[in-house]
């Protein structure tokens, strides 16, 4: 039986390894969604570089892993977000508005909340972490 939501279970395999003071952890299954996902919490700092591991079926991710991390989930169903929406999730979902990262799906590929506003563009919630 294959997995819902590979990204729900990516965030959630990170989130218990950051918590039990974890340096590496091994994700499998690997998505371009994943890679993407990793990449904005790459650049903002939370997790340090990252080696997908291709074995020839769906992939692996290995993730090193920095301790910055308190919690990362993904939003299910992904609602749909427009530009005068954005300081409501804000409020919803971070803990203050001075760090955390909303991350969405838009028609300019995968953005952060911040990249997002000065596109002057809308999308689809993935996740977010702080």
């Amino acid at each position: 039986m294959g997995r819902v939501n590979v990204l729900a279970d990516t965030l959630k395999i990170i989130s218990n390894a950051e918590r039990r003071g974890k340096r590496q952890v091994l994700i499998r299954p690997s998505s371009k969604l994943t890679l993407n996902f990793l990449k904005v919490m790459q650049k903002h700092g939370y997790i340090d570089d990252f080696l997908r591991i291709d074995d020839h079926r769906s992939g692996k991710i290995l993730v090193n892993l920095l301790g910055r991390l308190n919690k990362c989930r993904a939003v299910s169903p992904r609602y749909d977000l427009k530009i005068d929406q954005f300081e409501k999730w804000i409020a919803n979902l971070l803990p203050s508005r001075q760090f955390g990262v909303i991350v969405l799906t838009t028609s300019h590929g995968i953005l952060d909340h911040h990249q997002a506003l000065k596109k002057k563009t809308g999308g689809k919630i993935l996740g977010f972490f702080y």
